[in-house]
């Protein structure tokens, strides 16, 4: 079945031994960015060196509109067969903002709040990074559309670390 996974980097072994993954998209800090794992080809292993900040004045390594590029070009690339497997330090924030982006690119305009919403369902503890998703808001020319499905998800779950979360790419 065509999914993506999102989870929290402490997990990041167990899942790929569990549901074994084509590609891996990893969104840490540039100072704890990982190796590619055993079993991987570089090429299917994108890494995206950012901090989980909102203000891009906050700090070094915000997230950028290139970053959305480059994980919109790496998820194109993915063939669906396998699944795809996200994850940030803590899987709450920067992985599922790109899940997200992933979900708005893949089904495409008019599909945000029900994308959001289904996040909600899945991952109580999500909390997408609205700068990661305006980014992406822009880059898929949606007018605002998915940051206005942010808010329309209500308030997280607070968690210090979310769990391994699997969102089909049909039937949401």
């Amino acid at each position: 079945m065509p999914r993506l996974l999102v989870a929290p980097l402490s997990s990041l072994e167990n899942v790929i031994s569990s549901h074994a993954p084509s590609h891996l998209v990893s969104l840490l800090s540039p100072e704890h960015m990982i190796e590619t794992p055993r079993g991987f080809e570089a090429s299917r292993h994108l890494k995206l060196g950012v901090n989980d900040i909102v203000d891009p004045a906050a700090g070094p390594a915000p997230p950028a509109r290139n970053h959305v590029e480059a994980l919109l070009a790496f998820s194109r690339g993915w063939n669906a067969e396998e699944p795809l497997l996200i994850h940030c330090w803590a899987g709450i924030s920067r992985s599922m903002a790109s899940a997200f982006t992933i979900l708005c690119d893949r089904l495409g305009p008019g599909h945000e709040i029900e994308i959001a919403r289904a996040m909600r369902q899945r991952a109580p503890h999500a909390q997408p990074n609205r700068l990661l998703v305006s980014h992406a808001d822009e880059a898929l020319g949606r007018s605002g559309k998915m940051l206005a499905a942010l808010d329309a998800m209500g308030p997280p779950l607070v968690v210090e670390e979310g769990v391994t979360t699997e969102f089909p790419l049909a039937g949401l």
